[in-house]
């Protein structure tokens, strides 16, 4: 019998909702699931599907790998992936049919070079403020003439151009809205008609109309979660799809004095129950939420109570009646009054987007 002592239960049916849900809002021709990262912890094949069947029709990845997998799963719709190792040998991704990301002409070069059966796919990755990736603007003349005369040639297709909003601000997206315009007119005077413009992530697809263009690429949002501090999912109209849980694996008396975990930094006023959670940072549980957090046993809500371990922490549950083996629910949905993503997320520093897709292997996901 395979043990169940750490869960993450996906709902496939909060995907496919928040998906439809996101769809509505935005209402561009093309959608894109992103599917990063194991689908941002949810599993990348099971969210890619669940997202697909909600009215996706085109999953995103960082790199070749992550495509691989998806078409390994026999996952047939479009996939674009736009980050690369610098030796990458892009083959076996041109032979699967994968959109290919370039950002330099390096890469432009390599994906020509590839020995592939079929003719490249890609898209041009412009820098519009980020300052991570894609074409300079100081490069985009040169780096669309090039892609225009190899399109021309015959050894490749380029179906779309694409960059990020840094969601800083509104005149920050407006300043990288009139990037990405100049990028467009750049690449249409050099002979290039791309099928696909794209810009906005899950922020800007809701907040920057202007930014929608032919597609949006949900990311957080489809896995229910708000990528805005001022606004939750749930306010959006989505439903976390992870929620993760464990039972409790033991229960104890302290006394008035006695301190919890290393470093005992924390310590009873008065005597009190505690109770043992087996999962820790070993399992994406944030260290930096020690002492702030809280559990959810039997309906109640229960605070972490010392440092959160590698492999497991401890709650004090006061008077309530816990016993070894009840269900302990980390995070969920907030509506069935379980800790949110959102709550471990300022209670570590963090972001929701960490919360979810730093959990472990050790935990399985279910279904």
């Amino acid at each position: 019998m395979t043990s169940r002592l750490r869960e993450a239960v996906i709902d496939v049916d909060a995907i496919r909702r928040n998906v439809a849900r996101l769809r509505s809002l935005v209402g561009t021709p093309h959608a894109m699931a992103v599917v990063k990262a194991d689908g941002y912890g949810h599993g990348t094949v099971r969210a890619a599907n669940a997202a697909l069947e909600g009215g996706a029709d085109w999953l995103g990845v960082a790199d070749i790998d992550e495509a691989l997998t998806l078409r390994g799963a026999g996952i047939t719709v479009p996939i674009l992936a736009w980050l690369h190792d610098p030796l990458a040998d892009f083959a076996a991704a041109i032979d699967e049919s994968v959109d290919i990301g370039v950002s330099t002409l390096e890469q432009l070069d390599a994906v020509v070079a590839a020995t592939a059966a079929r003719m490249p796919v890609v898209q041009l990755k412009v820098e519009t403020g980020l300052n991570r990736n894609g074409f300079s603007e100081v490069e985009w003349e040169a780096a669309f003439r090039r892609a225009a005369q190899l399109e021309r040639e015959g050894a490749l297709r380029v179906r779309g151009i694409f960059s990020h909003l840094a969601n800083a601000s509104e005149s920050d997206d407006a300043d990288a809205i009139a990037a990405f315009e100049r990028a467009l007119a750049s690449a249409e005077e050099a002979g290039l008609t791309p099928d696909l413009r794209h810009l906005a992530s899950t922020a800007g697809a809701l907040r920057r109309p202007a930014a929608r263009y032919d597609l949006v690429r949900l990311g957080i949002g489809i896995y229910g979660l708000s990528p805005f501090d001022d606004q939750s999912g749930v306010e959006l109209g989505l439903t976390p799809a992870m929620t993760l849980r464990t039972r409790v694996a033991a229960t104890r008396v302290a006394d008035a004095g006695d301190g919890v975990s290393y470093d005992l930094t924390w310590r009873a006023d008065a005597p009190t129950r505690l109770a043992l959670i087996p999962v820790g940072y070993a399992d994406g549980v944030p260290r930096a939420a020690s002492g702030r957090a809280e559990v959810s046993i039997g309906g109640r809500r229960f605070p972490v109570r010392g440092r959160i371990a590698m492999d497991q922490f401890v709650v004090d549950t006061g008077d309530a009646e816990v016993s070894t083996g009840d269900t302990v629910v980390i995070f969920g949905d907030p509506a069935q009054g379980y800790p949110s993503a959102d709550e471990w997320a300022a209670w570590s520093d963090s972001i929701n987007y960490e919360i979810v897709t730093r959990i472990g292997p050790r935990v399985r996901r279910l279904p």
